[in-house]
């Protein structure tokens, strides 16, 4: 079976964008697709006076601010969970010793 896959997507009113994928990757992107295609919809009747690109910038900085936020909240996750790894396995050697 390929792992590849060709599709197409569209997002906002541009054209529709061919794109040479991983099979596995599918579902993001369709999920990507949507849920940008969804916020331009909202934004384009909320904002009537900005252009399509206007709000497709708009979208994508909310989109990027996002991203930014969840990375950050997972890397402190992160120093958490090393944290208490480490908390765990000194409590472990003490009991060993």
């Amino acid at each position: 079976m390929n792992d590849k896959l060709n599709i197409t997507i569209r997002i906002a009113d541009q054209a529709p964008m061919p794109l040479y994928i991983n099979r596995s990757d599918e579902e993001n992107i369709r999920t990507a697709e949507y849920n940008v295609n969804r916020l331009w919809n909202a934004w384009s009747t909320k904002y009537k006076t900005k252009t399509s690109h206007e709000v497709l910038a708009m979208v994508a900085f909310r989109f990027a601010e996002l991203f930014y936020k969840l990375n950050s909240t997972a890397n402190a996750t992160n120093g958490v969970l090393e944290e208490f790894e480490r908390g765990l396995d000194d409590i472990l050697l003490e009991m060993e010793s």
